[in-house]
């Protein structure tokens, strides 16, 4: 008991320490990259949102084809690779011209696509329910600390520095993710599940539409945001990033509380969540200036901070460990996906009608996809029942 408590106590720490390095650099290179293509290479709010779009297309490949059909073993050996391939596409990044910058996207893409699905398993590996919930929970609040680290680092730097030179300044926190990478937990069974019966799932299907409404908007916003606060209210580069801060602040608040008292029953938490993202992109549109506009974000963070760790304990509630690998591949690649086209697109039609309704108009695919979820999984066990997940591998 005393063991497994000091082990429990040490996963955690590992855990905490390389979703930190993994996710700082992580969200450093897909805001940043967008930043230094439209204002140190000059290239159109098209071209911007289509190479946004590549960096996930590859990151969609890697969580959707590679990582599920590796085996744990090879696994940790490509984890390891492609915290040094990350560490290396940072120098390259600060090196890169109109053309370079997509192939490094691609390479980047890929490697954080191997990364990240083998954090959230790793998070999902406990000896016991609670234990699992709450290593997700923290797992999440490690996320959002990340995205505070991140962003901080960034705002100062850019008071000083150009964009270029941000990806230097990030070497150190990936050197932390190789260094850690070893440590990392993976599934100790001979067999894992992948395909088609992983696919069906329902509690993948459950993370998948609650993901949706909030990820649509947050796709936008990883992309656009800092130049949507730039163009709009004529801001230097640091106060256009600054808008992150409160953003992720306030997610981060979410998720600890979620760590500290975790959800049993998800129905309110997630109706609450939604709400507020549409009244929030609702503000985007309407607020008068940037002190408004940064209440807005920050009232933002509250669903980016709660929707994930739900939509994560979903799929701990319904999934083995043999699944779990698997599962969370599948709803990383599906996020992805989002990511790949939701930049894209409003990359284009803001061309047309402007950022600002560009991205309000994303709360119709969130009240869309928000009815189809509530109608499927209101009443369903998985949103309520903490330990559901034991009945439903005993049926299996």
């Amino acid at each position: 008991m005393h063991s497994s408590k000091h082990s429990l106590i040490y996963s955690a720490i590992i855990l905490v320490l390389m979703t930190i390095s993994a996710r700082a650099t992580n969200n450093m290179v897909t805001t940043t990259v967008p930043l230094l293509a439209k204002y140190s290479l000059q290239l159109s709010n098209s071209l911007v949102g289509l190479l946004s779009a590549l960096l996930f297309t590859f990151n969609f490949i890697a969580t959707t084809f590679i990582n599920p059909e590796l085996n744990s073993r090879v696994r940790r050996r490509v984890f390891v690779i492609s915290n040094v391939i990350i560490l290396f596409s940072l120098p390259l990044y600060y090196l890169s011209n109109a053309i370079s910058i997509w192939i490094i996207s691609i390479l980047a893409g890929i490697a954080f696509g191997l990364v990240m699905p083998n954090l959230i398993t790793a998070a999902s590996l406990a000896n016991d329910k609670k234990s699992v919930e709450r290593l997700l929970s923290l797992y999440s609040t490690s996320l959002s600390t990340s995205l505070i680290l991140g962003p901080a680092i960034e705002v100062y730097l850019l008071t000083k520095y150009d964009y270029r030179d941000v990806f230097l300044w990030f070497i150190p926190i990936a050197v932390i993710g190789i260094i850690i990478s070893s440590s990392i937990r993976f599934p100790d069974v001979k067999r894992e599940s992948s395909g088609i019966s992983v696919i069906k799932n329902k509690g993948l299907t459950a993370a998948a539409l609650s993901i949706t409404t909030y990820n649509v908007p947050f796709a936008a916003f990883t992309t656009f945001l800092a130049i949507l606060a730039k163009d709009r209210f004529n801001l230097p580069n640091f106060d256009a990033y600054f808008v992150f801060l409160p953003f992720y602040i306030m997610s981060f608040l979410t998720r600890l509380t979620m760590t500290i008292r975790p959800f049993e029953n998800l129905r309110m938490p997630m109706l609450i969540s939604i709400i507020i993202t549409i009244l929030g992109l609702f503000g985007i549109l309407y607020a008068p200036n940037y002190s408004i506009f940064l209440a807005v974000i920050a009232l933002l963070g509250i669903p980016h901070g709660s929707i994930f760790p739900m939509a994560t304990i979903m799929i701990s509630r319904a999934t083995s460990i043999a699944e779990r690998n698997a599962v969370n591949s599948y709803f990383l690649a599906y996020n992805n996906l989002l990511f790949l086209v939701v930049p894209a697109t409003i990359g284009f039609v803001s061309e047309i009608v402007g950022l600002s309704l560009s991205i309000s108009a994303l709360i119709i695919p969130v009240a869309i996809t928000a009815v189809a979820f509530f109608k499927m999984f209101w009443n369903d066990n998985i949103m309520v029942k903490r330990y559901f997940v034991d009945l439903f591998n005993l049926s299996h």
